[in-house]
This record gives structure tokens, sequence and C-alpha cells, in this order.
């Protein structure tokens, strides 16, 4: 599934449609949560420290979730993370994404993919 998201209204309706369809083909509730978690942390990186639109893509493969964000000015994260103080204001959502999921990985073309594992 492919969708554009260009505000906090269209982020929340596609990240709640990919929860949806997720859970309906029997994808287990915490995978979906972490799923959930991770396109809302990324999609909101993409809003706030880029351009305001982002392309949003998600596909349930063998075994896993694949989860892309692109945004057109290109803005890389870094490749690693840390957490920041608990009381930070900001600061944990990369590290939250990289704890949720098996991989991330990010290119000019692509943008972030993230991979998430279904447990068996």
């Amino acid at each position: 599934m492919k969708a554009v998201v260009c505000d906090f209204a269209s982020l929340k309706r596609e990240v709640e449609r990919m929860c949806n369809t997720l859970a309906e083909s029997v994808v287990p509730a915490a995978a979906v949560f972490s799923s959930k978690l991770v396109a809302s942390e990324l999609l909101t990186n993409a809003l706030v420290h880029g351009s305001g639109r982002a392309e949003f893509s998600y596909v349930r493969e063998e075994g896993e979730i694949v989860i892309r964000v692109y945004e057109q000015d290109g803005v890389r994260p870094p490749d690693g993370s840390s957490c920041s103080d608990v009381f930070a204001e900001s600061g944990r959502g990369l590290f939250l994404v990289d704890a949720l999921s098996d991989s991330r990985t990010f290119s000019e073309e692509e943008g972030i993919c993230v991979i998430i594992k279904i447990p068996q």
C-alpha cells in the first residue's frame, strides 16, 4: 500500500489503515503496535524536519513487515541512535524505531526502509 502524507490528519489516517490491514491479515498485535509506532515516528519526523510531505508504503512479506518513508528533501536520519533522557521533550523517536525494528536503512532514492520481524 502506498500513500502520501502531508499533515497529521493524513498521517493518522494512513497509519490506522496500515494497522487495520495488518490486523486483518492476522499479524500479531505486538507486531502491529511496533509497526504503528515506527511508522508514526518516521512520518512525524518527515513532516516536522522535512518538506511537510512524505510518501509512505508498507508491505507484509514472508515473516516481516517492510515500512518505507520517502521525504522529497532527502532528510537523512543519523545512522545510529541513542536514547535521550527520560524527561527530555525530544530525541527518543529514532531510538524507539531502532529498538522495535530488525533493521533500518536509508537511500537517496527510496528514503528510510525499516523491517519489523513478525514473531512466529
